[in-house]
């Protein structure tokens, strides 16, 4: 049975920043008698191995404002999905020392809705509303700011004055589909600023996806449940694979296929660490 492993899966540049910086704090509290408590603002990625280990080394997960309201002392650590600007006004103001391991191009975004937001644009967020990420984008965005999940959000949207619109995407959002709505928009005449704000590396990933799952007979996509990217992923390998599973580790993956299976491919979100890659590539075989 041929394995085909995507070379895009696992831990991307942000994530992978995110995880080490988390990493390199323990390594600097661990031994000082004054040492501080470590926080992440949220989970620091979207993949439930990875927060369970840095808590098994003392990391605590703030899950939302009011815990960090409470929060007196220590040291936080922003999530790699960012957070909203007010976030960082509150620490500021309780004195409470934070490490920003926010993904850089997440916090490219930031900038370009607040200096857009400045100059007058109505900012629009094509992405998930509920998702970390977004939820920080639309912190830096002012007042004027709207998320658009889907075609018939984008349809129903009407601009109803002059002011220009600046158009940004959840790093993680499928790239054709951002597309098929920003085509919406230019049909409705407006004045707008396209900011294709997608990261490469999850452009790169779906590609490279779409095309292992149109030539195997089942594909794994492997990732947390909350993973963005990872369902993004599942969806487009679903479409190409009717064989298609979304598993967290080796133990979740149990094919319902029956018969003869000549090839299996392997993809994985953005926030699976590597040796859970390494477990089902070297593993996969045993399962049929």
């Amino acid at each position: 049975m041929e394995v085909i492993r995507a070379k895009s899966a696992g831990f991307c540049f942000g994530v992978k920043r995110a995880v080490d910086t988390v990493y390199e704090q323990v390594e600097k509290q661990t031994g000082k008698q004054t040492g501080k408590q470590i926080y992440t603002y949220g989970p620091i990625i979207h993949n439930e191995e990875v927060v369970k280990d840095m808590e098994a080394h003392g990391v605590k997960v703030l899950r939302g404002e009011e815990e960090l309201k409470g929060l007196e002392e220590g040291l936080v650590i922003i999530r790699s999905h960012g957070v909203p600007k007010r976030i960082c006004d509150l620490m500021d103001e309780k004195g409470i020392e934070y490490v920003d391991a926010t993904c850089p191009f997440v916090k490219r975004i930031h900038k370009i809705v607040a200096e857009e937001s400045k100059k007058g644009s109505r900012i629009i967020i094509i992405g998930n509303p509920d998702h970390p990420e977004v939820e920080g984008i639309r912190g830096w965005a002012g007042e004027n700011v709207t998320v658009i999940k889907n075609a018939e959000e984008a349809e129903k949207f009407e601009n109803t004055t002059s002011e220009r619109i600046c158009i940004v995407s959840q790093t993680t959002f499928n790239y054709n589909k951002f597309k098929d709505l920003v085509e919406k928009f230019e049909k409705k005449g407006y004045d707008i600023l396209v900011l294709n704000t997608i990261c490469n590396a999850t452009q790169e990933r779906q590609v490279e996806a779409r095309q292992i799952a149109s030539q195997v007979d089942v594909m794994i996509v492997i990732g947390g449940r909350n993973s963005s990217n990872t369902q993004k992923l599942y969806e487009i390998c679903r479409r190409e694979c009717k064989h298609t599973y979304y598993i967290q580790t080796l133990e979740d993956f149990k094919p319902e296929i029956t018969g003869t299976v000549r090839s299996v491919g392997i993809t994985a979100g953005a926030s699976t660490p590597n040796q859970i890659i390494e477990e089902v590539h070297t593993n996969v075989r045993i399962k049929f």
